[in-house]
């Protein structure tokens, strides 16, 4: 069986990271599911799903390893051709992947103990970001 379930977070742009596990238990909670597979999905090319432990120094140090690895500052010809400023936006994204599949067992997201499944918001500006939970098992 599959289930799929849209939500909505409002992030307050680049470095900014959501704990959407709550919402992924929920959604496997409302499915009925006990075994399978459930994949979080960001749309959109600027923003990318991972998990993290989910507390202000791990966040720090993620969003601190993203501007060493693709500074927001730096030129990007993606900013010659659309006169915006988020080409460490998208850069950041690709490497980082839109979705995360996590396996499900006995009803619930197989997470560790210090584990959280988030949302990171890569766009300069703040965005309503739109993301799929889709469970798939039985």
């Amino acid at each position: 069986m599959v289930h799929i379930i849209e939500r909505e977070v409002k992030t307050r742009g680049q470095g900014d990271v959501k704990d959407v596990t709550p919402e992924v238990v929920a959604a496997v909670e409302e499915s009925g599911l006990t075994d399978g597979l459930v994949t979080v999905f960001v749309a959109g090319s600027t923003a990318g799903m991972t998990t993290i432990e989910f507390e202000p120094g791990a966040v720090a140090d993620l969003d601190r390893a993203f501007e060493q690895i693709a500074p927001r500052h730096a030129d990007y010809r993606h900013h010659l051709r659309w006169g915006d400023d988020n080409g460490s936006s998208h850069v950041r994204a690709a490497i980082l992947g839109p979705s995360l599949s996590v396996p499900l067992k006995d009803g619930v997201p197989v997470l560790g103990t210090w584990q959280q499944i988030v949302l990171v918001e890569f766009d300069t500006r703040p965005r309503a970001r739109k993301y799929i939970i889709q469970l798939l098992g039985e």
